[in-house]
């Protein structure tokens, strides 16, 4: 007995030697809020546009295809950047890439705010898109690559809520700079109307991104991957117990040596020309921007003006739409591993399905009224909760489980190259239903919001009969799962501690 007793006060105290001191642990937060900000970056950029794009069509006189065009050519921009941001990082260090993407964006800030026609400000969208590219890889790469193993999970998912926030305070400045100028339209301050003050207020985060990475420690992987093992052990003594640092090197350096090998891996399989693992996160990628999640975060000022709304309540009614989005995205990181993946994935398709569905019904009754599209009660307000119910069932499943599954699913050896198909293909989609919106909203809503509901429903059987539960497995537990054909819901199941079920 005492024995067990003084093994156990042994493993106790051993697990205490590992677990870092609470001035590490508030450091290493610090350090990841910090990074986050590239995902508020992302999130602010995706958004700020949604209050302007009425005022830009007038301002420059342009068609529906062309509005759409504008908006969407960021996301051409933000594929490119991702694109390159892993080999620039790799090359030259996370931090200074990190300033390239805040340069990036503060010169599309002042372009997009001064732009004197349309193709002016599309080409200004481009390079923010650039920098918004570079930063949504950049960021969360930092965080993962500074973080201790015990937190891990947790530091990461500081990226997709700083995401959320980042489209609350634009869609929130948005609305501010209409309110106090009366309208996106009119003058506001030295001469320049509203809608171009929405993108100068984005200088002062590509500013504050730009400060901090002038002034955050470098990583420690980029610093062992360059033979700079001094430098990173001085970063990990400030971040982990002195016991955890040859473990966490460790694990770095086998790493590094799997990424090399993982350069001669290939993405090609025997069907379809790429690997059926492949096709799923791509197919994953692409149902989360097909069942229209963006239209919302990009047009909705627009369509609810179209409704009947005033332009300070759609602005309102918007900002209120992006809080829940952070509330709920809250809530779904709380709960990916106390529920798993399947059922939140599930439970969200069948919400955006029906939430969409009820959309496209109340879009049937919409009139026309001297070229103006209007819903007579009581399809206005039921669109309104409609809209609402979808952004809360997409926030708290298919937005941040898609990122969590693509961690998860690839094989370590394509797991770099493979999340750069499936990300890649996430722009292309976003930019396709971001392009497409305006002159299909012209041709029929009904048809849009019904089309974005056939996807959903297509999520849930891609869900159900594809995707097993990789809650509490480890990462090679998982891959083993969707080894092959990949992906077969009656796989086993893993319970978190690790016991077959």
């Amino acid at each position: 007995m005492s024995e067990q007793r003084s093994t156990a006060r042994s493993t106790t105290d051993d697990d205490a030697a590992h677990r870092p001191t609470a001035a590490m642990r508030r450091k290493v937060v610090g350090l990841a809020l910090a990074a986050a900000v590239g995902g508020f970056l992302f999130g602010f950029d995706s958004s700020v546009i949604n209050g302007a794009v009425d005022s830009i069509q007038h301002n420059f006189a342009l068609n529906a295809f062309v509005t759409g065009f504008i908006v969407a050519i960021a996301l051409l921009g933000c594929a490119v950047g991702a694109f390159i941001a892993g080999r620039l990082a790799d090359r030259w260090g996370r931090l200074r890439v990190m300033l390239i993407g805040a340069i990036l964006f503060l010169a599309s800030s002042i372009g997009a705010g001064l732009a004197f026609s349309a193709w002016d400000l599309g080409f200004w969208r481009v390079i923010g898109g650039l920098g918004i590219g570079i930063a949504s890889v950049v960021a969360p790469a930092y965080i993962a690559e500074i973080s201790p193993r015990q937190s891990r999970g947790r530091l990461a998912s500081l990226q997709q809520l700083a995401i959320t926030i980042g489209i609350f305070v634009a869609l929130l400045s948005d609305a501010l700079l209409a309110g106090i100028a009366g309208s996106a339209s009119k003058e506001l301050w030295l001469g320049l109307e509203a809608w171009r003050w929405m993108f100068l207020v984005g200088v002062i985060p590509s500013v504050v991104y730009g400060v901090l990475a002038l002034t955050l420690p470098e990583s420690p992987r980029y610093l062992l991957a360059s033979g700079r093992r001094d430098e990173a052990r001085r970063i990990f003594a400030t971040l982990v117990p002195e016991s955890d640092i040859d473990r966490q090197i460790g694990d770095i350096e086998n790493a590094i040596k799997e990424d090399k090998e993982g350069a001669k891996a290939t993405l090609v399989g025997n069907r379809l020309g790429l690997k059926p693992i492949v096709w799923i996160g791509i197919i994953l990628s692409v149902f989360q921007q097909f069942v229209g999640i963006n239209v919302i975060f990009y047009y909705s000022t627009t369509l609810w003006r179209a409704v009947g709304f005033t332009e300070q309540n759609s602005l309102l009614i918007t900002v209120i739409t992006s809080v829940t989005n952070v509330v709920v995205t809250i809530v779904a990181i709380l709960l990916v591993d106390r529920v798993g993946r399947r059922p939140i994935l599930l439970t969200g398709s069948v919400g955006m399905a029906l939430s969409l569905g009820v959309m496209a019904l109340s879009f049937a009754f919409a009139v026309k009224e001297n070229g103006a599209v209007t819903l007579p009660e009581p399809w206005g307000p039921i669109a309104l909760v409609a809209a609402n119910i979808f952004v809360v069932c997409f926030g708290a499943s298919w937005g941040p489980l898609v990122w969590v599954l693509l961690g998860e699913i690839f094989p370590s050896r394509i797991r770099g190259k493979a999340l750069g198909v499936a990300a890649a293909a996430q722009w292309i989609a976003n930019f396709l239903v971001t392009i497409s919106f305006p002159p299909m909203a012209d041709f029929s809503l009904p048809f849009t919001y019904g089309m974005y509901a056939v996807f959903a429903a297509l999520s849930f059987f891609f869900v159900f009969f594809k995707i097993p539960e990789t809650n509490g497995m480890a990462l090679e537990q998982a891959e083993t799962l969707f080894k092959n054909a990949g992906g077969r819901s009656r796989g086993p199941q893993v319970r978190s501690g690790g016991e077959s079920a």
